[in-house]
């Protein structure tokens, strides 16, 4: 297996994607620094991993804070020795009508999305471009193409982690390093579930009710399952994938793959 091996990192990594992708990472044949702020989260998940025979660790890190960024790498190669995948999760979705979006939820968006992506970017790919090997693959989101109805601030940082990904991947290609993102619609997480409880409260929906109305102006006709993404991101890090630089993968959740 071309990643058996292979050191990776993957930030956001307690519950949801994140959660999917060091699995599919440490099934590969990787051993991974699973890191998020939540430590019991990502605890729980290390745990699993290692249970499971993998080799993981749990290394909890803010990534908008650039000095918690620069123990987390510090951490990481300490556990694994090289850092050779890099997949930047973590991630906030606040939601309002510009009205009603505050400077604090868009500094967080930024923060988070955006500044998180940068920060854990720069920290491990200049190693990987001394070795001649790496790969970096960034969650953003289809509203980081094409943008989302009360999502500005979300959309916006996720904008930004696209045009991060299409800048890097050249300079990174000099190398052998690859930078690419994968952009799913919306994805059945807990993250997701807040959203559709909150509009399922506001709204007087039942939950099925509320999952259509985000979906309504979608080409999706369901949630994406964790797993989905994985798997795309997982597609991006063999070394199949040498020749796949500064692409946006689309995951719209058509057609059911089951």
């Amino acid at each position: 297996m071309s990643l058996k091996g292979r050191g990776a990192v993957v930030t956001g990594g307690g519950r949801g994607i994140g959660e999917a992708v060091a699995r599919a990472l440490a099934e590969a044949g990787c051993r991974v620094v699973v890191t998020a702020r939540s430590t019991d989260q990502i605890e729980a998940v290390a745990g699993s991993l290692v249970e499971a025979g993998h080799e993981a660790w749990a290394v909890s890190c803010d990534v908008s804070d650039e000095s918690a960024v620069a123990q987390m790498a510090r951490r990481a190669e300490e556990h694994l020795g090289r850092v050779d995948i890099l997949v930047n999760n973590a991630g906030v979705a606040p939601t309002a009508p510009l009205a009603r979006l505050t400077l604090d939820m868009w500094n967080q968006a930024l923060g988070v999305n955006a500044t998180g992506t940068f920060l854990c970017t720069r920290a491990f790919v200049p190693a990987m471009m001394e070795r001649g090997w790496g790969r970096v693959v960034n969650v953003s989101s289809v509203a980081g193409l094409f943008g989302a109805k009360y999502m500005g601030a979300y959309a916006a940082s996720k904008h930004a982690v696209i045009g991060f990904t299409r800048s890097v991947a050249p300079e990174a290609a000099e190398a052998g390093v690859t930078v690419n993102a994968v952009c799913p619609g919306f994805v059945d997480t807990e993250m997701t579930d807040e959203g559709i409880r909150m509009i399922a409260e506001r709204s007087g929906k039942s939950r099925e009710e509320a999952v259509d109305a985000i979906l309504a102006d979608t080409p999706q006709t369901r949630l994406i399952r964790p797993e989905e993404v994985a798997k795309a991101v997982l597609t991006l890090c063999e070394d199949a994938a040498a020749d796949t630089n500064g692409v946006a993968v689309v995951l719209d959740g058509t057609p059911d793959p089951n």
